[in-house]
């Protein structure tokens, strides 16, 4: 998050969806897990307060919102814990990601609502829409039908620098959080 902001960055939970591989190695237990999601991420700023007018109380505020939508793909070692019809395991590896659309919303707030502003973002040259990453999760599976019903949690750590602002080396880095629910099934 950006700490030296007056206003503090909200999560912005976005959609998420994707297809993988579980390629066994070995013993079963251990598995080689590509990937390839669609991943949307960003972040809310709000700002307001309340003037009182007398007879009635006046809201102002404003609202921005970050958002980037991007194409995904991880290479991922995947630990089943215990080998049973339920298996929690782990897993973790190394992700590339391609940001493809991303825009920036505003919308203002007094005795009306504005309609929302967007303004697109400019991948390419001050923002960098190349993204390497670390991905990292726990999950859950259980035998269901001829697939396997999951939950997982995962969090992702950006090594890249996005904001490429000349004379300025800004540290910002994508960082997320999610909550997959899925059914695996074998081809």
């Amino acid at each position: 998050m950006l700490k030296n902001l007056p206003v503090q960055p909200e999560l912005s939970p976005g959609p998420t969806g994707g297809i993988f591989l579980d390629i066994p190695l070995g013993t079963g237990l251990v598995s080689f897990r590509p990937e390839v999601n669609y991943v949307q991420k960003g972040f809310v700023l709000r700002e307001g307060t309340n003037i009182d007018l007398g007879l009635i109380n006046l809201p102002i505020g404003a609202r921005v919102a970050y958002q980037t939508q991007s194409i995904q793909t991880a290479a991922l070692l995947k630990v089943n814990l215990v080998d049973g019809p339920i298996q929690p395991y782990f897993f973790a590896g190394p992700a590339v990601a391609y940001t493809f659309d991303g825009r920036i919303r505003t919308r203002a707030t007094a005795l009306f609502t504005t309609k929302n502003m967007d303004v697109d973002l400019d991948f390419g040259n001050t923002l960098n829409p190349w993204d390497f990453s670390g991905v990292g999760g726990f999950g859950i599976s259980t035998e269901a039908g001829s697939g396997k019903f999951f939950v997982e949690g995962r969090y992702e750590y950006g090594f890249t620098r996005q904001l490429q602002v000349p004379l300025v080396n800004l540290p910002v880095r994508n960082r997320s959080v999610g909550i997959s629910v899925g059914y695996a099934f074998t081809l």
